[in-house]
């Protein structure tokens, strides 16, 4: 029998391990379509979980939600140069309306468009249209939107949640009276973001700029949160753009100050997507399968009762029907813990790697010697599939949210300290090079300048200056490339 429930190891082979994780826990899979992704009902359910926690988060901030339409004019993207330069390789053209039979019995586009229309990549134009008829004084900033909508942006290299042509996110877009109150709202946002991987994901970032090249097209500045996968790579995990007065200006987003003198607004944009789940996978997950942090598990546990006789079954199903309804009753999180039986007519093995595999945080197991001793055999998905507890049945409930605690922070703490064995600080040239000659350098925190030279210096090793923190020390010294002086040390990795 294979050691492990995953084939190809994570060590034998990254990306197909990856693929095989993806498959096994039953995320999702490839659509007819190419380059486009079935989010299966596990798959979308951590989804929800996501969604249901960050909006909470949003709206915590004071942002309600609206949403705008899927398709835009391509006049709207050209009145912003660099956003239209940015995404012009990536996007997808609708110019017809219409379908008629031709003479063959096939279908032919008819109806050409007066306009062409772009199939939302993201949704600056549109939405800063809306706010141009929307703002008309003071007194209606600041403007706090997000929508929840699919993108979608023509990709060449597909791969499941993590490079698709259609995805889902969120996209949160506000307009602002002063350049410092668009400044603030940029960095909380990020901070939310931040907040969310670490707390939510179990999953540590770094935050901080992006260098010119990396940002946002039509963006003044681009933060981000990078978190370091199992290979060493880095992830973009969420973005929050600070656009100044670019996109106000091509779209005549105005407002009357309270002296009466017309200004144009400052403007974000935000967003996370279902890429997370890919982060989830990689941060987290064995080579027997998915790992999830329990506040994002859609489940928390799962009850498996072991019988042989219908006689037996018929005691140990109704002993956990009685313990799911009493762990349901107890709470973690600020939520009741999220508990099924499953009762499925299944061989008992068969159940347990299933959802060893999907990653639920706790199995517990119920069989007559169980129920005789008054006790249940738990097993934690943090630990492996053959540690097991016997924790009594009186006790569970109260015990259950403990031990998602546990495994929450666990899981933070692993992916902190692997973070930190695969982290380096280099001082020259030679160093960087030297080490990145190594397929699994991870990060590298480097004195470098925001300049094209260091660009020069990284493209041939395949690696990117990912951010300069805005954590840690600020360690003023020159540019290993340019002797530029730079406040601190950038991360620089190889990336998704």
């Amino acid at each position: 029998m294979p050691a492990n429930a995953i084939s190809p190891t994570r060590a034998e082979d990254y990306p197909e391990w990856y693929q095989q994780v993806v498959r096994a826990a039953d995320l999702a899979e490839t659509s007819p379509v190419r380059g486009c992704m079935v989010i299966k009902p596990h798959g979308y359910a951590i989804w929800e979980r996501m969604q249901g926690i960050l909006d909470r988060m949003f709206k915590d901030t004071g942002h309600v939600n609206a949403y705008f339409p899927l398709f835009i004019p391509l006049s709207y993207l050209e009145q912003e140069a660099k956003h239209v330069e940015g995404f012009a390789k990536e996007c997808a053209v609708v110019t017809h309306h219409r379908l008629e039979l031709g003479p063959d019995g096939k279908l032919v586009p008819t109806g050409k468009l007066e306009e062409p229309l772009v199939v939302r990549p993201t949704s600056e134009t549109i939405i800063g249209a809306m706010y141009a008829k929307w703002i008309q004084s003071w007194r209606d900033l600041p403007v706090l939107v997000n929508q929840w909508a699919n993108v979608v942006r023509w990709e060449m290299r597909p791969r499941v949640f993590l490079r698709t042509a259609e995805f889902l996110w969120q996209e949160g877009h506000t307009a602002h009276a002063t350049r410092e109150e668009a400044e603030e709202e940029t960095r909380r946002m990020l901070d939310v973001y931040a907040t969310f991987a670490e707390r939510d994901l179990a999953m540590p970032v770094v935050r901080g700029p992006k260098p010119a090249a990396e940002r946002f097209p039509g963006a003044v500045d681009t933060l981000s949160i990078e978190a370091m996968m199992q290979d060493g790579k880095a992830l973009q995990a969420g973005t929050s753009h600070f656009l100044g007065q670019n996109f106000a200006r091509a779209q005549n987003i105005k407002y009357a100050s309270a002296s009466g003198v017309e200004e144009f607004c400052w403007t974000t944009s935000w967003g996370v997507s279902t890429r997370l789940i890919g982060a989830v996978i990689m941060t987290h997950s064995d080579d027997d399968g998915l790992v999830l942090p329990p506040r994002i598990a859609p489940h928390h546990a799962v009850i498996l009762p072991i019988s042989r006789t219908d006689e037996e079954r018929v005691a140990v199903l109704d002993a956990c029907r009685n313990l799911e309804a009493a762990v349901a009753r107890a709470t973690y999180a600020g939520e009741p813990v999220r508990v099924k039986t499953d009762a499925r007519d299944l061989r008992g093995g068969d159940k347990v790697w299933q959802h060893v595999k999907q990653g639920v945080p706790v199995r517990i197991e119920i069989g007559p010697r169980d129920l005789a001793a008054g006790a249940a055999s738990v097993t934690r998905r943090d630990r492996g599939p053959k540690e097991r507890e016997a924790i009594p049945l009186a006790e569970l409930p109260a015990r259950l949210p403990v031990i998602l605690a546990e495994i929450q922070r666990g899981l933070f703490d692993r992916a902190a300290a692997f973070r930190e064995a695969r982290s380096v600080r280099l001082g020259s040239v030679a160093e960087v090079t030297n080490h990145f000659g190594r397929d699994d350098a991870g990060f590298a925190w480097v004195h470098v300048a925001d300049d094209p030279a260091v660009a020069a210096l990284l493209d041939p090793l395949k690696v990117t200056v990912r951010c300069s923190p805005l954590e840690g020390p600020d360690e003023p010294r020159t540019c290993i490339v340019t002797g530029r002086a730079v406040a601190r040390r950038s991360v620089l990795a190889r990336s998704y």
